[in-house]
């Protein structure tokens, strides 16, 4: 219920509605950061007392990790960012990096050390679309230089949906997205928002996004 509502805001102009749809993310976010910590925590104090070194406690560890790197993940995406919101590149970069141990996806970031926090947004939503793209794995290259960005993902096989990725150059308003894709609905009026424009390129084996 929550996705489909936020999918009717983001459609509006009206950037009082996006900034409630992103509230509602940081408070998701926020209430779910505190029991995964405390998780780990206890995973951690486990393996101080020597219990911890088996199989179990290392999986457990590996998955608790991976949740609290996607929270973050989601927080920077879906969360509230103010104008002069900053967060340090290596914060983006090690986000990306532990997700990426449990996944199909590398990734690599290469930045300056203080970011726009409604930068950094725009762009991690961006990396949800071309991880829909890139079910069978790849590579995704993330680079800003004099405030611009160029996102580019490589893969032998890419799951490309031509009609989907259009919305995002050309908004075509409210669909009926499943929750999976629910960051093609929230992005173009974001980066309206933010006075930037964004230009698509894509091969066979690769996707551009300059933005």
């Amino acid at each position: 219920m929550l996705l489909r509502l936020a999918l009717r805001m983001s459609d509006t102009s009206d950037a009082s509605q996006s900034s409630l749809v992103a509230l509602v993310g940081s408070r998701i976010c926020h209430d779910l950061v505190s029991p995964v910590g405390a998780i780990l925590n206890g995973v951690e104090l486990l393996e101080m007392s020597g219990k911890g070194d088996t199989p179990e406690i290392a999986l457990i560890r590996e998955s608790v990790e991976n949740a609290n790197a996607k929270i973050r993940f989601f927080r920077i995406a879906f969360g509230a960012a103010s104008a002069d919101q900053k967060i340090a590149s290596s914060e983006a970069s090690n986000v990306l990096s532990t997700i990426e141990k449990s996944g199909r996806l590398s990734y690599r970031w290469q930045s300056e050390t203080d970011l726009s926090r409604q930068d950094v947004r725009l762009v991690f939503l961006l990396l949800l679309c071309f991880e829909a793209a890139l079910p069978f794995g790849g590579s995704i290259f993330v680079a800003q230089r004099d405030g611009n960005w160029r996102i580019e993902a490589d893969a032998p096989k890419l799951k490309y949906d031509t009609e989907l990725w259009s919305t995002l150059v050309a908004p075509k308003g409210a669909t009926d997205l499943p929750a999976s894709q629910i960051q093609f609905a929230l992005l173009p009026g974001l980066i309206r928002q933010s006075g930037r424009r964004l230009h698509l390129e894509q091969t066979e084996t690769q996707i551009r996004a300059l933005l």
